[in-house]
């Protein structure tokens, strides 16, 4: 299984980004799919996922800004980030976990300026 990440870019705080990730595998053979993002210094932190075709679940962070979504047809999962702020600032990986494997995408750098 390949996830290719992108989308990220430089962007002024209130702008948006929306991230793709396009999986080499059908979503369906997925049970987790999720967003992460890795900020300098600090641990990667979930952002948003969905498990099971579960009800998406967001970081407390992000609720109400970021959207989770899929679209099976394209095997590509999405994240679309609204009213970035500079703290959003990092790297940001998708993840796909099947048959208790995980996969992860190369990352792509999103940088929100003030």
């Amino acid at each position: 299984v390949q996830l290719q990440a992108s989308g990220g870019g430089l962007v002024q705080a209130g702008g948006s980004l929306r991230l793709s990730c396009v999986s080499s595998e059908s979503l369906v053979d997925f049970n987790y799919m999720a967003w992460y993002r890795q900020a300098p210094g600090k641990s990667r932190e979930v952002v948003a996922r969905i498990l099971n075709g579960g009800a998406p679940e967001y970081a407390a962070s992000v609720k109400g800004r970021f959207t989770i979504s899929r679209d099976n047809d394209k095997n590509t999962m999405y994240l679309q980030m609204n009213t970035l702020k500079p703290e959003d600032t990092a790297v940001y990986y998708c993840n796909m976990d099947s048959n208790f494997r995980a996969y992860w995408g190369q990352g792509t750098q999103v940088t929100v300026s003030s």
